[in-house]
């Protein structure tokens, strides 16, 4: 069982390289997360879609095959190892919620094995090699926070990252750590940029982490897979955006960071974003656009 402070949480990340064999990613995952455990790792996050490739390049229907209930034998396998570890775990998932609708979803399992709830992405892509519209259907139940045993966990993924609404309701439902399991990587013909993309790509999730007063967590992916090549450089923040620990771009590794809950009031009592919002003048937030 991992140590508990009153004061500190330890995050694990697993970056990963996926191939397209769901058994043997499902093996490297288990490793990985007992590894972490071993660090004294009490929440651990996956990334996005792990089970395999980031099938999402292309349009085929034979990929609904890889799509599996929650719960199902991939939740239950973790729910297993998160009792036996007694951690907590996010568990990306390719979730098929019935017959023709499915999700791009993560499944929070608590440190007795239990579900302590699943969050299914709300915003869904659809750009050359990101073509995730023909599979998922987005989520509809909202942003927000899980209760486990060692804190309140958010969980938004991949494209949610670049929208501050989400995690501002995040926040709003009292997360204490905002995970983001991702998929995100360059083509050739954006190599050029490649830089400017993972730089921007950081910065609007520090910027999650400072204007609301929580850690930040971002796990991705490394190597290439067809025309994309996964960029890693996961990394965990303090709420005042402080990069805390952060991967490579180019390997598959664990990181684990250790984190100071009273941090999150120490910062929200010099940085009071949440206090002085507007909150009656934020109506057109729900337009598309006001021009």
């Amino acid at each position: 069982m991992p140590n508990i402070d009153s004061n500190i949480r330890t995050i694990g990340l697993i970056q990963m390289a996926c191939t397209s064999d769901p058994e043997h990613n499902f093996q490297t995952a288990t490793q990985y997360i007992r590894d972490a455990a071993k660090q004294e790792a009490q929440i651990i996050c996956l990334p996005e879609l792990f089970l395999s490739n980031y099938f999402c390049q292309t349009e085929n229907p034979k990929h609904f095959s890889l799509a599996e209930p929650i719960p199902g034998p991939t939740s239950n396998a973790f729910a297993q190892l998160a009792k036996e570890l007694e951690i907590v775990l996010i568990i990306p998932l390719f979730e098929k919620r019935t017959e023709g609708i499915y999700h791009n979803s993560a499944v929070i399992l608590d440190a007795d094995g239990s579900i302590a709830g699943v969050y299914r992405k709300m915003h869904i892509p659809d750009d050359p090699c990101f073509y995730e519209k023909y599979y998922f259907t987005p989520g509809d139940s909202g942003f927000k926070s899980f209760s486990t045993r060692y804190g309140k966990v958010s969980v938004l993924i991949c494209w949610d990252q670049w929208f501050p609404e989400a995690a501002r309701l995040a926040a709003l439902t009292g997360a204490q750590f905002l995970f983001y399991p991702t998929a995100i990587g360059f083509q050739e013909c954006d190599l050029n940029e490649s830089e400017q993309q993972i730089s921007a790509w950081e910065i609007m999730q520090k910027s999650h982490a400072i204007s609301n007063g929580l850690f930040v967590a971002s796990v991705n992916r490394v190597q290439k897979e067809k025309d994309l090549t996964f960029w890693g450089n996961s990394f965990i923040c303090n709420p005042f955006g402080k990069l805390i620990k952060q991967a490579s771009g180019n390997k598959a590794e664990i990181i684990i960071a250790s984190c100071k809950l009273d941090e999150i009031e120490a910062t929200r009592q010099s940085w009071p974003f949440l206090r002085d919002r507007r909150i009656d003048c934020y109506n057109n937030l729900n337009k598309i656009f006001l021009g």
